[in-house]
């Protein structure tokens, strides 16, 4: 088990790291994957590097576990040559649902829905990944950093959908989640319309993330 995944876990349940200002360092997860992970007052970097680097490096005297780890020259450093900074997500927790919803059908492996974009990206950060729709949009559930299970939506056409789809489509994802799961999803900062349907569903924001992926990766 990768030691970043009890973090978020009890973050989830409420019980978070302590707000020293301090960062931790842990190596890449099993997947490789380099990322920077925040919770109030307190930081995780996961990439192979010298903790003290990163103690040189991140430009807050108090300390980068309040916001200096996300500072843009401490990213592109860590992004090196090979990767691309991803955008600053919220990550948010919800308990999973169980039980599956006749509201989404799983869609098949060559089924054409499967195409879309949004699922050619979970499929790069995810493992084990299922794809649940319906006419409006996609609900895509797989095991993403550390080994925590995720969700993520994508509305076809939100201009055309009824309010309330996207919503409806996160409901229906987290019953495909085992109730005994956390299930935990992530949301670029300024998307306030997906922002609002995870909340409205029950997710809370525990932190804030950013991947560093490989360069050709989307």
């Amino acid at each position: 088990m990768h030691p970043l995944l009890p973090i978020l876990i009890d973050a989830a349940h409420g019980r978070f790291p302590e707000a020293d200002g301090a960062t931790e360092v842990f190596a890449p997860d099993a997947d490789g994957t380099v990322a920077v992970v925040g919770f109030t007052g307190h930081a995780f970097v996961l990439a192979s590097v010298d903790p003290a680097e990163i103690g040189a490096r991140q430009q807050d005297d108090a300390g980068g576990g309040f916001g200096g780890v996300f500072a843009p020259t401490l990213l592109s450093w860590l992004a090196g040559s090979w990767g691309v900074v991803g955008s600053t997500d919220v990550v948010l927790a919800a308990r999973g649902r169980g039980g599956g919803s006749a509201d989404v059908r799983e869609l098949a492996i060559d089924d054409p829905a499967r195409a879309h974009s949004r699922v050619h990206r979970a499929e790069e950060h995810r493992a084990g990944v299922r794809v649940f729709g319906d006419d409006a949009g996609l609900a895509i559930v797989g095991t993403g950093l550390a080994g925590r299970t995720e969700l993520s939506v994508e509305l076809f056409d939100p201009s055309r959908v009824a309010a309330g789809r996207g919503r409806a489509l996160i409901a229906a994802g987290l019953t495909h989640v085992d109730p005994d799961d956390w299930c935990f999803a992530q949301v670029a900062a300024g998307n306030a319309r997906s922002l609002r349907s995870f909340l409205a569903v029950g997710f809370v924001p525990i932190g804030s993330e950013v991947l560093i992926t490989a360069r050709g990766e989307r």
